[in-house]
């Protein structure tokens, strides 16, 4: 997949394309079906199927405390797509002039500088300035330049409209079979492999230690998961995703204990699939408290993942 990163690299070798646009984190069941109609779309004009993306998502600018998790990092995200068969990826930072950027004036983005035929939008898809455009607007200016705008109705899936909101509500509640279903694949949270504290090490609980590269994650506690990267398998193990209270931990960590592992993971690119949670994140009183329950949490995971297929 083609990535163009910035307005200043939109060449005019890259004009022509059949656009969608969208946060699309999580690339979930609806944003496939949009990008099955966009790749048939693209096909028929031969025109580069082409996902416009916003980095940071325009809630996150505008109130970065209030946005919801982050489901896809914007690696993740770029892989996701590239897997489902875009061809090229179009990412513009969201600031204050992006933001203040009329209707009339996206629609000329989209038509001048990338050379628009056509636009494949979700049936909720608003654009510029205070969300003022809408589809029929879109209809109108499309009529004005030429291009062809194509509305994509919500896929609905377990009895409810699929969208990256109730993928979070599934996660937050520790239906991560609910949420594979949403997304058309397990959920698994990708980075490489940091070095830490060596804490766990200390502890016999040794980690293979990952950012989350998110302000907010969609998934907290103690779990059970598959880690895949390291071995031609995947390997079980336990994680913890969050702050390490009992270590006056500050900054959110997602650590992996893999069982019967002994190698050198650092700088590995590994992905993480998370199967069950066991518990939520506490401080314990002591790190003897800490190395108790973290047997029991081990033996816990090692025992359900016996149970159970990978991804």
């Amino acid at each position: 997949m083609e990535l163009v990163r910035g307005l200043h690299n939109i060449s005019q070798r890259r004009r022509g394309c059949v656009l969608t646009v969208g946060n699309y984190d999580g690339v979930h069941l609806g944003h496939q079906q949009m990008i099955g109609v966009l790749k048939t779309r693209a096909a028929e004009l031969h025109s580069a199927a082409t996902v416009l993306v916003f980095e940071p998502s325009s809630k996150e600018f505008i109130d970065p405390d209030g946005a919801p998790p982050r489901l896809t990092r914007w690696r993740e995200k770029f892989l996701a797509l590239a897997a489902y068969g875009v061809e090229r990826l179009v990412t513009l930072r969201f600031d204050d002039c992006m933001r203040a950027m009329t209707p009339q004036s996206f629609v000329e983005l989209i038509v001048e500088r990338l050379g628009t035929r056509h636009i494949v939008v979700g049936h909720d898809f608003r654009y510029g300035s205070k969300a003022g455009g809408t589809i029929e607007s879109l209809r109108i200016a499309g009529q004005t330049h030429g291009i062809g705008v194509e509305e994509v109705a919500p896929f609905v899936s377990d009895g409810v409209r699929v969208s990256s909101t109730v993928v979070r509500e599934r996660l937050a509640l520790g239906d991560y079979p609910g949420a594979a279903r949403l997304l058309g694949r397990p959920y698994r949270m990708s980075g490489r492999v940091v070095h830490g504290r060596r804490l766990g090490r200390t502890l016999g609980f040794p980690t293979a230690n990952l950012r989350l590269m998110r302000r907010k994650s969609p998934v907290w506690g103690i779990l059970a998961v598959w880690a895949y990267g390291i071995d031609s398998s995947p390997l079980p193990g336990v994680a913890s995703l969050g702050t390490r209270p009992t270590v006056n931990g500050v900054e959110p960590l997602l650590e992996v204990h893999l069982f019967d592992f002994s190698g050198d993971l650092y700088g590995r690119e590994i992905e993480v699939e998370f199967v069950a949670k066991l518990r939520d994140e506490i401080k314990f009183d002591s790190l003897d408290a800490m190395i108790v329950q973290m047997k029991v949490d081990g033996a816990m995971a090692r025992d359900l993942l016996a149970k159970v297929d990978c991804g």
